[in-house]
């Protein structure tokens, strides 16, 4: 397994994680989904634990890469790297014109904020999902 490979599956796991709790507890009926201040702290202290999770992961991964031979970034990662971005893009934009040209017409305030964080983590996730299928595969481009 490559360490762009590694670090991928890192910062999934994580995502998967932190805000699988996160938007777990707002359908569970955590005050989150009800309040702005409240979201703030739910959110904030899951995000800041997921950053330093994958922080303190990419290190490690950083120092276990160089007991070994590692192959720079080339033309595959790059391109599977894209391969990503794309399928991101457009998962951002679906939820993009959901959340800024169709609900705020019938929606409150607190559902398109917390629908918002929703599109950016799920067009991360997609991204990173492509990436880790795309090396799993042995995907060549």
């Amino acid at each position: 397994m490559t360490y762009k490979e590694k670090t991928s599956w890192l910062i999934l796991v994580a995502m998967v994680l932190a805000y699988g709790l996160y938007f777990g507890l707002v359908i569970a009926g955590h005050p989150a989904g009800t309040s702005l201040f409240a979201m703030l702290w739910l959110f904030g202290p899951i995000a800041a634990t997921q950053g330093v999770i994958v922080i303190i992961g990419s290190i490690y991964l950083a120092i276990e890469a160089r007991k070994s031979p590692r192959a720079r970034i080339d033309e595959r990662d790059r391109a599977i790297a894209a391969r990503g971005a794309r399928a991101s893009y457009y998962v951002l934009m679906a939820g993009t014109i959901l959340v800024g040209v169709v609900m705020p017409f019938s929606e409150p305030a607190i559902e398109i904020v917390n629908t918002a964080l929703f599109a950016i983590v799920l067009a991360e996730l997609v991204g990173l999902l492509v990436v880790v299928t795309s090396y799993r595969r042995g995907w060549h481009g």
